[in-house]
């Protein structure tokens, strides 16, 4: 075995997994990228993957596979990006274990990531929201599940992978309502449910008797829902409610935009950003500085405060024609 198959075999089992007990969506997304670079460095060089050394892969050849990625894969940079962090943490691991191969794993560890535009964010506006809400048919159980898991992730902000992950026995509805979860990087939060969204809970689970380890929107079989699935139910409901809401027809509607929605609903009720932050999960208060950024009204009622006390609060309105036409004679 070479040396880079050996590096490669303990970086998975005994740093990600046994150190850093990483959590399956990242093993996966470790693992995909280093099958990506195998495949493009044999297609280069004509070497299996069980006889690579680290010097095949040096800073060059790393430089190739990311414009590759961009230019014949069309990745996103955040995706180019992305691929680049697993490839530096898997040579950060190597110069632990060889440091004879320093010089090649430095030059690698050199290559920065590439910086990009961020696009201000979607989110739903209140009657986009009530559209949605409304469009699954709740005379079926499917539509009532639906139904139930939508008003659930606008209300909590819940990641895709937290709301399929939920089970039976996460939700409480006794006194202060909540459901707990364990987000990214395995952090438990819980999150409070407003009497509305409890309501709705409660009569969901009186439909059937399942046990608390069950998840909360099974599918027909009783299994937990996946990803896929659950974007594929969005579409179809973004569809139906695009008929009553137009604007709809306009934006892209992922699981992630209910998320962004939740958080714009609690800007827009006052609630500070250091508790959204909380909210949602998020490791960093200045993650959540996009929800701010994305607000216009937000940033008006910002301008107002600064404009002279004799000004009156909004946009400017240009005054009527005639009325100008008086005043400049």
């Amino acid at each position: 075995m070479s040396t880079l198959a050996g590096t490669l075999q303990a970086f998975f089992t005994d740093r990600l997994i046994r150190q850093r007990q990483a959590s399956p969506h990242t093993i996966t997304a470790y693992r995909d990228t280093f099958k990506l670079l195998l495949a493009f460095t044999f297609d280069r060089t004509d070497i299996a993957p069980s006889r690579l050394s680290i010097e095949d892969l040096d800073a060059p050849l790393i430089g190739e596979f990311l414009n590759h990625l961009e230019t014949e894969r069309g990745n996103s940079v955040r995706t180019r990006n992305a691929r680049l962090a697993a490839i530096h943490s898997l040579f950060r691991y190597a110069a632990l274990q060889h440091p004879d191969h320093a010089a090649v794993i430095q030059r690698v560890l050199a290559i920065p990531p590439k910086r990009f535009d961020r696009n201000i964010l979607t989110y739903l506006t209140e009657p986009e929201i009530n559209a949605l809400l409304h469009a699954p048919d709740t005379d079926t159980w499917i539509g009532r599940r639906d139904h139930t898991m939508l008003a659930v992730a606008l209300q909590t902000g819940l990641r895709a992978s937290e709301l399929t992950a939920v089970t039976i026995g996460d939700v409480h509805l006794s006194t202060g309502a909540h459901i707990s979860c364990h987000g990214k990087g395995r952090k438990q939060r819980i999150t409070p449910l407003t009497t509305a969204t409890a309501t709705l809970l409660r009569s969901w689970l009186t439909e059937g008797s399942r046990l608390p380890v069950d998840p909360l929107f099974p599918t027909r079989s009783g299994q937990r829902l996946s990803r896929d699935a659950l974007q594929r139910r969005l579409t179809q409901y973004v569809c139906v409610a695009a008929k009553s809401c137009p604007t709809l027809a306009s934006k892209k509607i992922s699981p992630h935009i209910l998320r962004h929605s939740a958080a714009m609903r609690l800007l827009h009720a006052g609630v500070d950003t250091t508790v959204i932050a909380l909210w949602l999960g998020h490791e960093s208060v200045a993650t959540t500085q996009i929800y701010i950024h994305a607000d216009l009204a937000f940033k008006e009622r910002a301008l107002d405060r600064t404009a002279p006390i004799t000004t009156k609060p909004g946009r400017y309105q240009p005054s009527d024609a005639i009325i100008t036409f008086l005043n400049s004679l």
